[in-house]
C-alpha cells in the first residue's frame, strides 16, 4: 500500500496544477527549428517549435502529448524558455537528468522551478517522458543555429 500512497504524493497537487496550465501550446508557423522527442518506454511524445534571434528563444511552441510529470515539465519549461540560450537549455537539460539519476540539486534559474519533480527521482520509468520538453528544446536550439549559420 506504501507504493500506491507514494505515487499518490508523486503527483502533488502543485504538478497537477502544472500539467493543467502549459504555456505555449501552440505550433509557430515558420519556426527555425521544430524537433519532436518520444519516450520510448512510455510513449510520452513532445513537438517544440523555436525561433531563435540573437542566439536566444524569441518564440516558442510545444505540442505535448505526455503523462502528468512530462506535462508538469514541459510547463516549467514553456514558462522560462523565452530569452533563454541554447547554454542555458542544456544546462538545464543536464542538470534535470543529474537531479533524477544522480541526486543532484534542481537546474539553475530560470528552470529552477523543476524542483517540483524532485519526488520523481524513484521512478525511473517516468525520467525519460520528464526529460522530453528539454530534450526536444536543446535539439531545436542546435538545429536553428546550425540553420541560420548556414
Amino acid at each position: 500500500m506504501s507504493g500506491e500512497t507514494d505515487l499518490i504524493k508523486l503527483y502533488s497537487s502543485r504538478i497537477l496544477a502544472l500539467a493543467a496550465d502549459i504555456p505555449h501550446l501552440e505550433r509557430l508557423e515558420n519556426p527555425d527549428a521544430t524537433v519532436k522527442k518520444r519516450s520510448p518506454l512510455c510513449g510520452s511524445t513532445v513537438t517544440v517549435d523555436v525561433k531563435v534571434k540573437d542566439g536566444r528563444i524569441s518564440e516558442f511552441g510545444q505540442d505535448v502529448k505526455a503523462c502528468a510529470l512530462g506535462q508538469a515539465s514541459a510547463a516549467v519549461v514553456g514558462a522560462a524558455v523565452i530569452g533563454a540560450t541554447r547554454e542555458q537549455v542544456e544546462k538545464a537539460r543536464d542538470q534535470l537528468k543529474a537531479m533524477l539519476k544522480e541526486n543532484g540539486p534542481a537546474p539553475d534559474a530560470p528552470f529552477d522551478g523543476l524542483e517540483v519533480l524532485m519526488p520523481a527521482r524513484e521512478y525511473k520509468n517516468r525520467h525519460a517522458s520528464i526529460l522530453l520538453a528539454l530534450e526536444a528544446t536543446a535539439e531545436a536550439m542546435e538545429q536553428a543555429e546550425q540553420a541560420n549559420c548556414a
